[in-house]
C-alpha cells in the first residue's frame, strides 16, 4: 500500500524535524511538506530530514492540503497531518488499519475518545469540535466525535469527492461529503499532546471564532444543498 504523507507548514522550524522523524519508514512512502512562506527555515529542516517540499504561497489551510493532494505520486492512501508535533505520527499503524484491513475509506484521528496530555486542547477548542461533531452526529447520522487534523484517506476516495474547501472549511468538507455518498468513515482514538510554537488557529481568538463559523456554515449548507438535490427525484 503506497501511502503519501501531507504535512502542511508555516514557520514549524522547533517541530518538523520531529514529526518527519516519528513516522514509521515502513508504511510512508513519500512525506510531502507543504510550506507557507515560512521564514524560519522550516523547509530546509523538511528537505534534510528527507520529505519533499513544495511551496504553496497562498494562504488557507484548506489550500494547503489540496496541493499536497495533487503533488502525491500515485498513492493508494492519503495522510494529513499537522506539522506541530501535537498529534503523534508513531500512531499512524492505528490511522492507517481500517483502511487496510477493508473496514473503511475514510479514517479520521479523535482527540477527544481518548485521556489527552493537560493543556494540549483548550477548552474552547474542545467545546467547539463537540459541538460540531454533535450537529454532524444529528444531521448525517455519523458516529464521530472530533474533527482532529490527524486523517486519512483512500486516494480513490478523496478524487472522487472533489475537495474544493481552501480555508478552515477543510476540516469537515471531507467528513460531509464522504458521508453524502455513502463512504465508511471511521474514526479511531489518537493521544493529543501541546503543541511546539504558536498556534495560528486555536491560539487566537480570531482564529478559532474564524474555524467555528466555517465548520459551522458548511455542516448546514451541506445538509441543506443535499436535501434539496434530493428532493426533485423523491417528488
Amino acid at each position: 500500500m503506497r501511502v503519501s504523507v501531507i504535512i502542511p507548514t508555516h514557520n514549524e522550524a522547533q517541530a518538523i524535524a520531529h514529526v518527519i522523524a516519528d513516522l514509521p519508514a515502513d508504511l510512508v512512502t513519500e512525506i510531502i511538506v507543504v510550506d507557507s512562506n515560512s521564514n524560519d527555515g522550516t523547509p530546509e529542516i523538511a528537505t534534510r530530514m528527507g520529505a519533499r517540499v513544495v511551496r504553496e504561497p497562498r494562504r488557507g489551510y484548506g489550500r494547503a492540503c489540496l496541493t499536497g493532494l495533487a503533488a502525491a505520486n500515485s498513492p493508494d492512501v492519503v495522510v494529513f497531518l499537522d506539522g506541530d508535533y501535537s498529534d503523534r505520527p508513531s500512531e499512524l499503524p492505528v490511522l492507517l488499519a481500517p483502511i487496510a484491513e477493508g473496514r473503511a475509506d475514510i479514517t479520521l484521528g479523535s482527540r477527544l475518545r481518548e485521556k489527552r496530555s493537560a493543556g494540549a486542547l483548550p477548552w474552547h477548542q474542545a467545546l467547539g469540535n463537540r459541538l460540531a461533531a454533535g450537529m454532524i452526529r444529528y444531521l448525517y447520522r455519523l458516529e464521530i466525535s472530533d474533527l482532529g487534523p490527524f486523517r486519512a484517506g483512500r486516494a480513490d476516495v478523496l478524487r472522487a469527492l472533489a475537495l474544493e474547501e481552501t480555508t478552515y472549511g477543510w476540516a469537515v468538507e471531507m467528513i460531509l461529503k464522504g458521508a453524502l455518498a455513502g463512504f465508511r468513515v471511521v474514526e479511531v482514538p489518537v493521544s493529543y499532546y501541546p503543541r511546539i510554537g504558536k498556534s495560528k488557529i486555536g491560539g487566537t481568538l480570531k482564529g478559532t471564532a474564524g474555524a467555528a463559523w466555517f465548520i459551522l456554515s458548511l455542516t448546514v449548507r451541506y445538509y441543506f444543498r443535499h436535501r434539496r438535490a434530493r428532493a426533485p427525484r423523491s417528488a
